[in-house]
């Protein structure tokens, strides 16, 4: 018998199908152990050791295999194709040699990139061992992250209250998020005016044909983008077109190529799944995942795609074969190159020069597959699939023509430019999506040729301004992260995520907003840690890490040297004040908590006192704005509040669709909403959590009062499924049944399929709304188990006594044993809550009640040998009742 070990049940089954009797297919379930999130798990003073520890939901998935391996003849680890699939192998043989489980059976490590009979069979014929670099590389990437994260967000709960954790990766990702901001609050508009003209030519055509130019050249100079800078210049200009006669003065044509973008890499997926499809990073890559570990497909379970981790843009011989012949057979031989098309990554050590991201058959059609999959599926499969075919598809040929039409004196000019496409080549079946970018394509210009006579029939002024940089969306901030080599493919979804659940940011329409906690917490490391948060750094210790799995670098050297530099940076914050900590922060962010008031007056001064000067301060619970004159003084506010906050009049943002009613933003006791029209009683909407009123128009507005939104018919009970906003948060609701939604976007764009999936995973965890568990943090010495739980009012720890709430800002997964156990201390020594009391008297109450049952039904006996005294407690303690029932007995 051979045990076969991957990482995911789902796959686990489909291979097993594939292999038969000989073999004991058993999942790992991702990772068995980890670092302990405590302090000591990893030792620079004793050369890097590290303790690993075993998660307690694997201890039953490690008993499988150990009892299976006892008697088997061979151990094959089939984790994924990746670093972290690598160390999970290397995780599961360590843990069997420790428990000496491995006996006489033979080790084998097999890799297949995608899961298909014949990648499985072919990958168990040709095994190697463990890949020692690629080891190293993923303890030394483990080794930085834990360091960094245990020993830098320390120091920033002791110096900045209320931040959460900070880790490697995501701090600098933060930064960019937060320098865009800071980019858009500085940048000044400037005016600009174009001036364009409908131009009349009479070319070799016996009719003249119209087309529009722009002005480009006046006084016989070329004209910068802010050369018109005002309506008076903008005037002269049209003047001095009307006063002149023009000739076609220069016609260029010539033929341009466009050729298909490569097969999606992990990156690419992900950014054209937003921009196509609407998906998150983290959404795109679930699907992705269920994707490649297999879909039943008329009763075969087969991978759909090959492995979603990749750098990697080059295809397999037989695959690039099948997808030219798939391009043929469906638009004919003249759309196929008379070469396959090779391409090369741009990124160095592309991840482990993996395959790129494509179907496992090309014959598997969107078309033929859709009904095997849901709807979220069949549109990523489409995406991938369609890309794949292109990248083997011919180049796209247009040609691009530019008309200049000038005065007889030369003195001014006008240009035409246009693209028409010749042969659509691959763009028949994809064009590549472009964020922040439109479509280059123009139309046909008319065939005229030089020195023919030109009239303008019309001129266009038009008055511009210029505008910031936009804000990151998901595709943009994943291109940023992989331009600057920060990062890895497998670590995008992560890093997104991570900022959004530690509150750092918000999604906005799709772009990202730095809340203040994330500009604060940005603002102390570029001051403090500087070094440690550039762009350069970052992405020269990932080329490092590169170069461990390359087997160039030794591990252990890569963190000496960053440790040594680290921990000195660290140990320059023990005697930092946290009055030095405030005058920082109030000098980088101040310009935002304080923006310039209308009037002119200092945005600084207290409205309570008068005299008392405004700023940031640190408290318990996090950042605030406060006065100087305190305690005399104890004028306070939230960042985010202006001082006047809900004295503001109604913004009119418009008329509501189809009615004369106005949509007004307000502020009212609970926060900024909006509202329908003027009647007694008027629609509202409270604007979701971490929205920015300022930036809410009459568009949004319309989504948030037409809620809640019918997202569709469930496919079982034929009722609607609706999504709304509530108490906690945005949530699809059906048949009395709720369910939590990520974000508030999702509430205006979440599909039927999706609502059905989250809505059955509720169900699937007994649908409680109450409290589960993030994290097992370990046992104390009596042997109690101390777990951290997201609760209905937050993140709290608890010993199953004790219930001790996470310091908002704080993240509860960075929470150690240590700090859970003071926490619960502490909430101890304050004794029950008013709530918890009140419960307490109650339960005690129903105990002695129930006591007092117990004891007269066993002294029941007794009591009838002693009638007259039975009798007087009766009377005297219901004495009017008993006076009702013998007056009732007597009548």
């Amino acid at each position: 018998m051979n045990v076969l070990v991957v990482e995911s049940p789902a796959k686990a089954k489909t291979i097993n199908k594939y292999l038969g009797p000989g073999y004991k297919v058993l999942a790992s379930f991702g990772h068995i152990r980890d670092l302990p999130a405590k302090d000591g798990s990893v030792r620079p003073d004793e050369d890097f050791a590290m303790d690993w520890h075993v998660d307690e939901r694997a201890q039953k998935r490690i008993k499988d295999i150990v009892d299976a391996v006892k008697t088997a003849d061979k151990l094959i680890l089939a984790t994924d194709p990746d670093r972290e699939g690598e160390a999970i192998s290397w995780h599961v043989l360590e843990v069997l040699k420790q428990k000496k489980a491995l006996g006489k059976a033979s080790v084998e490590r097999v890799t297949f990139n995608a899961i298909t009979k014949n990648a499985v069979l072919e990958a168990i014929a040709n095994p190697r061992q463990i890949n020692g670099e690629l080891v190293d590389a993923y303890l030394a990437r483990r080794a930085l992250d834990y360091l960094v994260g245990f020993t830098l967000s320390p120091v920033l709960w002791r110096k900045l209250p209320g931040a959460r954790s900070a880790g490697r990766v995501q701090s600098v990702a933060l930064r960019l998020v937060v320098d865009r901001e800071l980019e858009i609050e500085k940048f000044k508009s400037d005016e600009y005016w174009t001036v364009d003209a409908n131009v009349l030519a009479y070319g070799e055509d016996a009719a003249p044909t119209p087309f529009t130019a722009r002005l480009t050249h006046l006084a016989g100079k070329k004209l910068d983008k802010l050369g018109i800078g005002n309506e008076a210049d903008a005037k002269a200009a049209v003047d001095a077109i009307k006063s002149r006669k023009f000739t076609i003065g220069a016609v260029e044509s010539k033929p341009v190529k466009r050729h298909p973008a490569p097969p999606f890499i992990t990156s690419t997926l992900q950014q054209e799944a937003s921009r196509k499809l609407g998906f998150s990073a983290k959404r795109t890559m679930q699907i992705a995942q269920h994707l490649y570990e297999g879909v039943d497909v008329g009763g075969e379970t087969v991978g759909l795609i090959t492995y979603m981790r990749t750098d990697g843009v080059t295809m397999d011989g037989s695959a690039i074969q099948e997808a030219r012949a798939m391009a043929g057979e469906r638009y004919g031989a003249k759309y196929v190159p008379h070469a396959p098309r090779q391409y090369t990554s741009k990124a160095k050590n592309a991840q482990e020069a993996h395959e790129a991201i494509r179907p496992t058959s090309f014959h598997r059609t969107p078309e033929s597959v859709a009904k095997y999959l849901d709807a979220e599926q069949a549109k990523l499969y489409e995406l991938i699939w369609k890309r794949a075919i292109a990248s083997q598809m011919e180049s796209a040929e247009m040609e691009r023509t530019t008309v200049d039409v000038v005065s007889q004196d030369g003195q001014v000019t006008l240009r035409a430019t246009g693209s028409v496409v010749l042969f659509d080549g691959f763009l028949t079946l994809y064009q590549e999506g472009h964020d922040d970018e439109a479509d280059e394509d123009g139309n046909r210009l008319p065939r005229v040729a030089v020195g023919n006579p030109a009239t303008i029939e019309k001129t266009l002024p038009e008055q511009h301004f210029t505008e910031p940089p936009p804000r990151y969306s998901e595709a943009s901030l994943v291109r940023k992260l992989e331009e600057l080599g920060i990062g890895r493919p497998s670590t995008y979804a992560s890093i997104l995520s991570v900022l959004r659940e530690r509150a750092y940011v918000r999604l906005e329409r799709g772009r990202f907003i730095p809340e203040d906690k994330g500009r604060i917490v940005t603002a102390f490391l570029t001051n403090f840690f500087t070094h440690y948060v550039e762009y350069d750094f970052t992405a020269d210790l990932e080329e490092k890490l590169d170069e461990v799995s390359a087997g160039s670098l030794n591990w252990k050297k890569l963190l000496e040297d960053f440790w040594r530099d680290f921990s000195a940076a660290i140990g320059d914050t023990k005697d930092l004040k946290i009055s030095q900590v405030i005058d920082a922060l109030n000098e980088v962010i101040g310009p935002h908590i304080f923006p310039p008031q209308p009037d002119g007056t200092d945005p600084r001064v207290c409205p309570t006192c008068g005299t008392g000067k405004l700023s940031l301060k640190l408290g318990r619970f996090g950042s605030f704005v406060g006065c100087s004159n305190y305690p005399e003084c104890r004028y306070t506010r939230q960042l985010g509040q202006t001082n006047g906050e809900g004295a503001a009049e109604p913004k009119v943002l418009g008329k509501f669709p189809g009615t004369e009613e106005d949509v007004s933003l307000r502020s009212g006791r609970f926060g900024p909403y909006v509202q329908l029209g003027e009647a007694d009683k008027p629609k509202r909407a409270g604007l979701p959590k971490g929205t920015d009123a300022t930036s809410v128009t009459l568009d949004y507005a319309v989504k948030l009062l037409s809620l809640p939104r019918e997202v569709g018919i469930h496919p079982e009970t034929q009722k609607p499924i609706t999504a709304n906003f509530g108490r906690f948060g945005p949530y699809v609701a059906h048949d009395g049944a709720y369910a939590s939604l990520e974000t508030p976007d999702d509430v205006f764009t979440i599909g039927l399929n999706h609502a059905v999936t989250i809505l059955a995973e509720k169900k699937a965890r007994g649908g409680r709304r109450g409290a589960e568990a993030l994290k097992e943090l370990g046992n104390t010495a009596e042997g109690v188990a101390i777990k951290v739980m997201k609760g209905r009012y937050g993140p709290y720890v608890t010993d199953g006594t004790t219930n001790a709430t996470i310091p908002n800002g704080s993240d509860p997964n960075a929470v150690t044993l240590e700090q859970a156990l003071t926490l619960i201390a502490e909430r101890a020594a304050k004794g029950p809550s008013p709530k918890q009391k009140k419960k307490a008297e109650k339960a005690a109450k129903a105990a002695a009640k129930k006591a007092e049952a117990e004891a007269k039904k066993t002294a029941k006996p007794k009591a009838e040998a002693k009638k007259p005294a039975a009798k007087k407690k009766t009377v005297k303690k219901k004495a009017a009742p008993k006076k009702k029932s013998v007056k009732a007995a007597a009548e």
